[in-house]
């Protein structure tokens, strides 16, 4: 016979599992291919001829905010239980997204009552520290999901998000004009990274002073790319991963590996990443 305490072990034990049932439910129901995302950059942002560096069509989004109010909603609705169901690589592209989109929500708060990102901002207030992002259960701000959840989370191995991770301005590694996504998103990185060092306003080799100039997000995040990806205990051991992007010669590049090439910094340039 069942006694009342096994009857209400009996009906806690089932409610959890009805619990769990129904969290599993939710978590399945977010769209992993972040289409509606994808649909809205398409739609709103283009590369350049050189294929480095895209630029956002600010007035047509804004002209048709909804969709993006629509994906940036669907952000929200995720919980930290819910998220925590999801892959490693499924929390990565969740995250990026989540800062490239309410980067854009930021920018249109203003737009076109603005010249870069930084005017959103004040001597006492980094825009990047404003608290305005509804995630994951908090208000949370574009510092918060880059350098705390992804930056700082145990599982962050891949410096190559500086490169995802956009900051509306045309220093800023390019805003891809297609959602990140769990199955792809190692070879989207590699693509980001590769498009970014073949921008020679940013990265390139000096062949008057013998010196590589890069671009400040290696000095600002240098010990980033020294954790040992890709082998790389340096900033130019995980530059020479990609020596066919900075357009480097073998000699140029045997220079490099031996520690004989200086490094400087290109100036960023904060301006609006506008059409």
């Amino acid at each position: 016979m069942f006694t009342t305490a096994r009857i209400h072990w009996l009906a806690m034990l089932s409610l959890s599992f009805f619990l769990n049932l129904s969290s599993f439910a939710h978590a399945d129901s977010f769209d992993q291919s972040h289409q509606s995302f994808t649909d809205v950059l398409t739609n709103h942002v283009r590369w350049n001829a050189s294929g480095t560096a895209t630029s956002v069509d600010y007035a047509g989004l804004k002209a048709g905010r909804a969709a993006l109010n629509r994906y940036t909603a669907s952000l929200s609705k995720v919980t930290q239980a819910q998220f925590q169901q999801f892959s490693k690589l499924e929390r990565r592209a969740f995250l990026i997204n989540a800062y490239n989109a309410f980067t854009l929500q930021l920018i249109l708060t203003k737009y076109p009552d603005l010249s870069s990102i930084k005017d959103l901002g004040s001597f006492f207030s980094s825009p990047w520290k404003k608290a305005f992002v509804p995630l994951l259960g908090q208000t949370r701000s574009l510092d918060d999901i880059e350098q705390v959840m992804l930056r700082g989370a145990k599982e962050y191995d891949d410096p190559r998000i500086h490169f995802a991770v956009n900051c509306a301005s045309i220093g800023c590694p390019a805003l891809r004009p297609e959602a990140f996504v769990a199955p792809r998103l190692d070879a989207q990185l590699l693509d980001q990274t590769q498009r970014f060092l073949r921008d020679r306003s940013r990265n390139r080799y000096n062949t008057e002073s013998g010196a590589l100039e890069l671009s400040m997000i290696f000095k600002w995040y240098g010990g980033d790319f020294e954790r040992g990806f890709l082998g790389a205990k340096s900033v130019a051991e995980f530059v020479a991963n990609y020596a066919s992007s900075l357009g480097l010669t073998a000699e140029q590049l045997t220079k490099l590996k031996a520690g004989e090439v200086n490094i400087g910094y290109t100036e960023y340039n904060w301006t609006l990443n506008k059409q």
